[in-house]
């Protein structure tokens, strides 16, 4: 006779849970049916019997897990490109990055920029600084002067990715002068430049607007020539910050500075002056002020004047038209403005020459995680870099030379400009300088110069100049002088 003798059996099933952490092995039990097969005598005669019966049954198994966020490396990014598009950005860069590295959480953080010096001081009090800050090149010096930066890191990033890859311009701008480290790596900017008709600059037999003189001679030109009124809009507004920044070009290419080398005000030296002269006379040929940039860019597309001082943000302007206060654009009256649009990023006085732009950089803390290296490489590698970079193609200059074949594509506005003026762009970092950047100036002639843009001391001596006519440029750099000396004293 057949007799079922049905058991429940328990096999156990080692299984060896690998997470990408490292995680501690884990013991499953599964209940499952094992069918042996045995003879029995069952009164007297040999029958099999089938019998379920409880057997051991090691099985060492390797499954992957996710990590938990509890054991995974945290590495925080703070991020300066705040707005929703561009954060949503960072964080797909930054999840292709965690689908490698499962071991570590990237958080990226935006900021406000002009927050980021506060912020970072109230997060080193809290023994809590963030692994990685993207910021202006302008706070890069007093930050490596309080000893909040990484060198080392720095140094280590920029040679792993090739020190030969990055524009040399950039590389200078975070050189430490203490100790010819880089305090941070440089990420991307934007140039500005005068921007000109080249179409009537050849037509005129003018040269390209790069020296003083040629500056001039373009501005006793162009006005009547074709539909032109002017030759160029010039920052005269005393309330906007725009006559600063081209003033401070134009200041530069002559060798002029706040300070010299001792530290000592230097707004009142004959190289100031001959700035100041310079520039107000530029207003013989331009557009009646008070003026800014919104007034210089309307006239340079309305064919009312020749020349114009902008950032590489007006690139799709010169194409689409710019938008109007009121709502709306521009409506362009030149026919393919754009390509009938010179770029002249340096610009050469008598005593120097230089480019002016912005910097910005990827600086790692001192006591930042050590994964914070590998995810900066991350950021300034191929496709990653590329997306970054495509979030404002115009103000978002490569630093690398590598990349600068890949963002040429980013925009379509780009077709409608010269390979000339594209490289001369990318090239633009090369002698780009400010009178923040000046690397043998301290903290304290940094904090001043920051005053002096922040007070608006340049456009309202510049105002007085050209337009109402009540200062001189000596008056008004021995002005300069008396206010940049006060300002020191208080900073002292």
């Amino acid at each position: 006779m057949k007799k079922a003798f049905a058991f429940s059996v328990v096999v156990v099933l080692l299984a060896t849970m690998l997470a990408a952490c490292g995680g501690t092995p884990e013991t499953i039990i599964q209940t499952v049916e094992v069918e042996k097969t045995i003879v029995e005598t069952v009164s007297g005669t040999p029958e099999t019997i089938v019998q379920t019966v409880e057997v051991e049954k090691t099985i060492v198994e390797t499954v992957e897990v996710p990590a938990e966020v509890g054991d995974r490396t945290v590495v925080e990014f703070w991020t300066t490109d705040n707005e929703e598009e561009r954060v949503n950005t960072y964080e797909s860069v930054a999840a292709a990055y965690m689908a490698e590295h499962p071991e570590i959480d990237l958080r990226i953080v935006p900021i406000e920029e002009a927050g980021v010096t506060q912020r970072i001081a109230t997060a080193l009090a809290a023994n809590r600084p963030p692994d990685i800050i993207r910021m202006g090149v302008e706070r890069v010096a007093a930050f490596a002067a309080d000893e909040i930066l990484d060198e080392d890191a720095a140094m280590t990033v920029i040679e792993d990715l090739g020190l030969d890859d990055f524009r040399a311009g950039p590389l200078q701008m975070v050189t430490n002068p203490a100790n010819g480290k880089y305090s941070a790596i440089p990420f991307d900017g934007w140039i500005q430049a005068l921007w000109y008709r080249s179409d009537i600059f050849d037509q005129e037999g003018l040269e390209a607007p790069v020296t003083w003189d040629s500056i001039n001679a373009a501005c006793d030109t162009l006005p009547g020539v074709d539909n032109l009124l002017y030759a160029l809009t010039l920052g005269t507004d005393p309330g906007q910050n725009y006559g600063h920044q081209v003033f401070e070009q134009v200041a530069i290419s002559n060798n002029a500075w706040p300070f010299d080398e001792a530290g000592n005000v230097t707004m009142n030296t004959p190289e100031m002056v001959a700035a100041l002269q310079f520039y107000t006379d530029l207003q013989r040929c331009a557009m009646p002020g008070p003026q800014y940039w919104r007034g210089g860019r309307e006239a340079y597309e309305l064919d009312q004047a020749g020349m114009l001082f902008y950032s590489t943000y007006i690139m799709d302007d010169l194409v689409e038209g710019s938008g109007l206060e009121g709502g709306g654009n521009v409506q362009i009256a030149v026919d393919d403005l754009a390509a009938k649009t010179g770029f002249a990023p340096m610009m050469e006085g008598p005593n120097g020459a230089a480019s002016y732009g912005q910097l910005v950089t990827l600086a790692i803390p001192v006591g930042a995680d050590p994964e914070a290296l590998d995810v900066v490489k991350w950021f300034l590698t191929g496709q990653n870099y590329q997306d970054v970079l495509a979030l404002a193609p115009f103000g978002k200059v490569p630093v690398l030379k590598s990349a600068v074949d890949g963002w040429k594509d980013l925009s379509p506005f780009f077709a409608n400009y010269s390979p000339e003026t594209l490289d001369q762009i990318a090239n633009g970092y090369e002698s780009m300088q400010r009178w923040l950047f000046r690397p043998d100036y301290d903290t304290t002639e940094r904090a001043v110069v920051g005053d002096i843009e922040g007070r608006l001391l340049i456009p309202q001596v510049l105002s007085n100049i050209a337009l109402e006519g009540n200062m001189t440029p000596e008056t008004a750099a021995q002005w300069l002088q008396e206010q940049v000396e006060a300002i020191l004293a208080e900073r002292q």
